[in-house]
């Protein structure tokens, strides 16, 4: 047969051998299940093993379940990751809300006259976001070495991974999602500015 892993990724493809014991005795008996009638599969199982092996304890367990023991590191360190990953979006979206409000505000009346002159929404939004965008491609060049490294150093620690080198792609749609979050962040402040009507504003210039 095909090599098969039979351990962790972490581990290399190990040399395996497939004896039938002369004795008749097993350590481990693996049973192929349908998923239908779960339940009842698993008492007929345990009947029959109790039918040939009565003095034997009848134990099982789900392949799945011993698959997900070998990756229970990765599963709380990907948990982790993921909270404090949100927790820093969160905290990055309030930071750029405060300041494009504080922005907006400052240049109402710009947007008033802008308004005045035939801009539209859009392009409004567009001259707003201008330089928010432009920060955000700079921070997200600056990350990208930083990540590029902490993820070819986690990649070592498997014998199996992805080539960061091939997968690029990712480091640019990671770039896209913060983008659009900072021009929704963003538009939020804009376009409630941009919808004044610019007679409230301009009234006592």
């Amino acid at each position: 047969m095909e090599d098969f892993n039979f351990e962790s990724i972490h581990e290399e493809i190990k040399p395996v051998v497939f004896l039938i014991s002369p004795s008749g005795f097993y350590s481990d008996i693996s049973v192929k299940l349908k998923g239908e009638n779960l339940v009842q599969n698993i008492a007929f199982v345990e009947k029959t093993w109790k039918k040939f092996l009565p003095d034997t304890p009848f134990r099982y367990e789900f392949l799945d379940e011993n698959i997900a023991h070998l990756y229970e590191n990765e599963e709380r360190q990907g948990t982790l990751f993921f909270i404090f990953a949100g927790l820093a979006i969160f905290i990055a979206c309030l930071g750029l809300f405060g300041l494009a409000s504080f922005i907006a505000e400052q240049k109402t009346k710009e947007i008033s006259i802008r308004k005045v002159l035939g801009a539209s929404i859009s392009q409004i939004l567009q001259l707003m976001s201008r330089n928010f965008i432009i920060l955000v491609l700079v921070a997200s060049l600056i990350a990208f070495p930083f990540a590029y490294y902490g993820m070819y150093i986690w990649l070592q620690d498997f014998a199996y991974s992805i080539d960061l080198n091939t997968n690029w792609y990712i480091f640019i749609f990671s770039s896209l999602i913060a983008l659009l979050i900072a021009i929704f962040t963003i538009s939020t402040q804009v376009l409630k500015v941009a919808t004044i009507n610019p007679a409230n504003t301009l009234r006592n210039e």
